[in-house]
């Protein structure tokens, strides 16, 4: 049993397929009326449930446990599994489960799956008949709980290589490589015959930031990346999370309003002129503030493929920046813009 566990370790890095693989063998061997994975969420500081067998998955979906809180959050915290084979020898869980008899408990096994010093997931056991298994039966549990851990910091290695490969590194937002998939991935996901979207348009925005030149140039570079980091900050807040930031380079950025027609999309993009217009953006010991030139552009009427649409967005941008900057200007399909040459700079 160990050996096809350690093979299905070492032929796949799809996380589900592998938890569900060795919770599997935990299930033939203990054979459990319920068991159930809950995964940490080190942002929040919770547990979720990720993986459930013998409860309706419904049931639990939405259930966040606090770290700390009852058997799961306790285990999680501690580091220390909770093991009690016979629940009407303990008084104690004698008397929980006699107020909870909907969950009939006869027995509880909830081990943390940890890697070095840091719980990734807690794995709970209900009626196991653990007191009728050899005693080694509890090490046979931690053992898959180990290979548990493993399956679990691989996924958490590839998805942190992933996210290095499509992250800016002085933002925080997605990088400008990563623009052109999402935005190939929306256009095949609208364009689908197959599928009919409820909202069959999303829009893009290109923001270049006002002057920013004159900000390197006066306060030299550091304090340049700073202030970008926190426009990106800023463009995240109001972007939420239905939506995606880049940085496309430099001083530009791009959003993807995933679903937004143009009106809708106008409205969200002036409100992201008007308060990045009004924040005042304190590093070190200086207050700066900056603002956008913004051109939008709405698929598929401005453009029915990748390349079309980012022409279009990024000339109502320039357009923007020739009519007096800090604005926001917007594609029409059926009067498309002709661009005077600016005088200056596009980073100007």
């Amino acid at each position: 049993m160990f050996h096809e566990v350690a093979r299905a370790l070492t032929s796949n890095l799809e996380l589900e397929s592998l938890l569900l693989a060795i919770l599997s063998k935990m299930e033939e061997f203990f054979g459990p009326e319920q068991w159930s994975l809950l995964m940490v969420d080190e942002e929040k500081n919770d547990l979720y449930y990720a993986l459930t067998s013998g409860v309706d998955k419904e049931l639990l979906r939405d259930i966040r446990i606090d770290m700390g809180s009852g058997v799961a959050g306790r285990v999680a915290q501690s580091g220390q599994p909770l093991v009690i084979p016979d629940v009407s020898a303990d008084p104690a869980w004698s008397a929980y489960a006699a107020e909870h008899p909907e969950l009939n408990l006869q027995s509880i096994a909830s081990l943390p799956i940890r890697h070095g010093e840091t719980t990734l997931a807690v794995l709970q056991l209900h009626n196991s008949q653990l007191d009728l298994l050899p005693d080694s039966s509890l090490s046979f549990l931690r053992v898959m709980c180990d290979y548990a851990a493993i399956a679990l910091q691989n996924a958490r290695n590839v998805k942190r290589i992933h996210e290095l490969t499509i992250t800016d590194d002085t933002t925080g937002l997605f990088n400008g490589r990563y623009l052109y998939t999402m935005l190939g991935e929306e256009i095949a996901k609208l364009s689908n015959p197959r599928v009919r979207p409820i909202h069959p348009h999303f829009s893009l925005l290109f923001l270049d930031l006002d002057y920013f030149k004159t900000v390197n140039d006066t306060h030299g570079h550091l304090v340049g990346s700073e202030l970008l980091a926190k426009v990106g900050n800023l463009l995240k807040r109001v972007l939420g999370p239905n939506h995606a930031g880049f940085r496309y380079g430099g001083d530009e950025f791009v959003a993807l309003l995933r679903g937004l027609d143009k009106p809708a999309a106008a409205m969200l993009a002036e409100e992201l002129r008007a308060k990045l217009a009004a924040e005042q953006f304190h590093i070190n010991k200086l207050t700066l503030g900056v603002t956008a030139s913004i051109g939008l552009a709405t698929y598929p009427q401005d453009g029915d493929n990748l390349h079309a649409l980012i022409r279009s967005a990024d000339t109502m941008m320039y357009v923007a920046k020739a009519n007096g900057r800090n604005r926001l200007e917007v594609a029409d399909s059926n009067a498309p813009a002709v661009l005077q040459p600016l005088k200056t700079s596009r980073h100007v």
